[in-house]
């Protein structure tokens, strides 16, 4: 694939959302500027959502949409061959402080039955911080029937019938869409998913205030989230995979699947990290400043920064020490992989 001369590593405007679970965490843990003084739940880093959709910042692209820029240079943004309307990949930091509401993002199959979208939300958490005895609920046990599991989330007694697992920093959970889930307190968490906003939740309060839930609207919530719910899914955490690809340069695999792939490169100051690639890559900063190159581009991406690197560019060096997360599009088919 030939070089796009108008493209090159693009940065975006980012989304705080204050939601009644957040904190403080990813401004003071992760060092993340340019956000809200408030109590922040996330940040939306690479987003195409309708009503969320990033704006390039920098560069010649300056003030364009990310899905504009999708539209006018779809391959060499995307890949070779590639074709679609939006970016169809999300990025976020999200800071459980407090606990996330127990909910569910429905398939594709589903989200375009019952809820008119073009696509569901399967989704991926790569663990960045917890406190000690941290866990998280996510899948329906097993044996627990559809009747069982409504009676449960109606009582809100939501560990006679959802898995509870313990959470750990550094390991990384792949959610199917169709899963019914939440993590925290004291959890803070890199999420890739597929770019849909699409959820139904089992609680009887709001998370954007805290307010209750009516009745009548708790009652309509749960009839949609049980039309959504996948009872088999029971997907656990792992460790991912390491390889040394380097003097001292690490990359870790932590999950692919036919939507995303995530990675975590990790590299010390004898040499530095070299990756090749062939589809767009968001390159998150998880640790100390670095200084990124690629082609005639060279800056700094500081901490909690991100930066939605073209196809085009074809590859990037990052300087160590660094700290680094990739997700790209796999180009993979078929079930998810979880090392």
């Amino acid at each position: 694939m030939s070089a796009d001369p108008a493209l090159y590593p693009l940065r975006l405007t980012v989304t705080a959302k204050s939601l009644v679970f957040g904190g403080h965490a990813i401004a003071r843990r992760l060092g993340k500027t340019g956000i809200p003084d408030w109590s922040i739940a996330e940040t939306w880093e690479c987003s195409d959502v309708t009503g969320n959709i990033g704006v390039v910042t920098n560069g010649p692209l300056a003030g364009s949409s990310l899905r504009q820029v999708v539209a006018d240079h779809p391959e060499a943004l995307m890949g070779a061959g590639w074709t679609g309307e939006y970016f169809p990949v999300l990025t976020k930091f999200i800071d459980a402080t407090g606990t996330l509401p127990v909910h569910l993002h429905a398939d594709d199959e589903t989200a375009r039955r019952l809820e008119g979208e073009r696509n569901g939300k399967t989704e991926a958490w790569h663990i960045l911080d917890a406190a000690p005895g941290a866990t998280a609920l996510c899948g329906v046990r097993d044996g627990v029937t559809a009747d069982r599991l409504r009676a449960a989330l109606e009582a809100q007694d939501f560990d006679a019938v959802l898995r509870r697992l313990p959470v750990r920093a550094g390991e990384t959970l792949y959610v199917p869409g169709g899963t019914p889930h939440s993590f925290g307190p004291d959890t803070l968490i890199y999420e890739i998913e597929q770019t849909s906003d699409v959820q139904q939740h089992a609680m009887r309060w709001h998370m954007e205030d805290g307010s209750p839930v009516s009745d009548a609207e708790f009652a309509a919530n749960l009839d949609m989230l049980m039309q959504e719910v996948d009872l088999d899914t029971r997907p656990d955490f792992t460790p991912g995979l390491g390889i040394a690809v380097g003097d001292a340069v690490e990359r870790v695999f932590l999950c692919a699947g036919p939507y995303f792939a995530l990675e975590r490169w990790r590299a010390g100051t004898a040499e530095p990290l070299r990756r090749s690639f062939a589809t767009a890559q968001i390159l998150t900063n998880v640790g100390l400043p670095v200084r990124v190159r690629t082609g005639g581009w060279n800056e700094e991406l500081g901490p909690a920064d991100t930066l939605l690197l073209p196809a085009a560019c074809a590859e990037v060096e990052i300087a160590g020490p660094a700290d680094v997360l990739f997700g790209h599009l796999p180009g993979l088919g078929g079930k998810a992989l979880g090392w």
